[in-house]
């Protein structure tokens, strides 16, 4: 996925994000600065979710949402 995340990363799409842990989020920021990724690097948002004790399917999707408008809201149009 580190390839497809670097195409993402240089396009205009207002969010692109990653699941994982803190651990397999930091070593794939590692891996993508060693392939050559710039500042686009900020972009990436990983752990792609809010941190509420999600377990299940559901929980997990209603967390990544949650942190996809919030992030939509807070940096693109604050009027929302």
């Amino acid at each position: 996925d580190d390839i497809a995340l670097m195409e993402a990363l240089k396009t205009d799409a207002f969010y692109v994000g990653a699941m994982g842990s803190e651990r397999t989020s930091s070593a794939r920021r590692e891996r993508l600065l060693e392939l050559g990724l710039g500042m686009e690097i900020e972009l990436l948002h990983t752990p792609i979710d809010f941190q509420i004790g999600r377990k299940t399917p559901a929980k997990i999707a209603i967390s990544i949402m949650a942190g996809i408008t919030a992030n939509r809201r807070s940096t693109h149009n604050p009027a929302l």
